[in-house]
């Protein structure tokens, strides 16, 4: 039986390259219906990141911006995929538009640090993970700040300490999940 679940379904790597793209093209746009609005910030919580850092890691940089820019082209192209179902260029030039933008940068990163760090245990992963986020969460900032214009302060209260809490748990499940998976996807990509 083992034997049988070893062997590969797909075997023209091309093929499932392109079959991991599509999947976390998918991934991210489900993440963006799982949704905690917060009253204090136009930004929710949602479970896109979790799949934006795997997406790097899983499929590598290179890989991993062209599944999220994907992402992005679809909600652009008028697919309701964003958050709240939002779609249009108005939405990427509304208050989550910097976020989304480290969506492309987050993957690069992860997949660029994972790649040459050789990361293999949990802390080492785990850690590229709260950078990768990190990054994410400072577009949103930046973005957030040439958007309204908000004091330094005000924008550390809505824009990113809310994300903190749930973010490391993403962060912690994410490396888990990746660990586990890593050796099984050196194989396909």
């Amino acid at each position: 039986m083992e034997a049988i679940l070893k062997r590969e379904i797909i075997v023209d790597k091309t093929a499932c390259r392109i079959i991991g793209v599509v999947t976390f093209i998918i991934l991210t746009g489900l993440g963006a219906f799982v949704r905690l609005p917060l009253p204090f910030t136009p930004v929710p919580l949602t479970l896109q990141t979790f799949f934006v850092l795997l997406t790097g890691a899983f499929l590598g940089s290179g890989l991993g911006i062209s599944a999220q820019i994907g992402y992005l082209s679809l909600g652009l192209a008028g697919l309701p995929v964003f958050s709240g179902a939002g779609c249009g260029l108005s939405y990427l030039l509304g208050p989550t538009g910097g976020y989304l933008f480290g969506f492309v940068l987050a993957p690069f990163f992860t997949g660029r640090i994972i790649k040459y760090a050789k990361a293999d245990n949990l802390p080492s992963v785990f850690a590229i993970f709260c950078l990768a986020d990190f990054l994410l969460l400072a577009c949103g900032v930046v973005w957030l700040k040439f958007l309204f214009g908000y004091s330094f302060k005000k924008l550390l209260f809505i824009g990113f300490i809310p994300f903190i809490p749930g973010d490391l748990l993403k962060a912690f499940v994410a490396a888990n999940l990746y660990l586990k998976l890593k050796s099984r996807l050196k194989e396909v990509f």
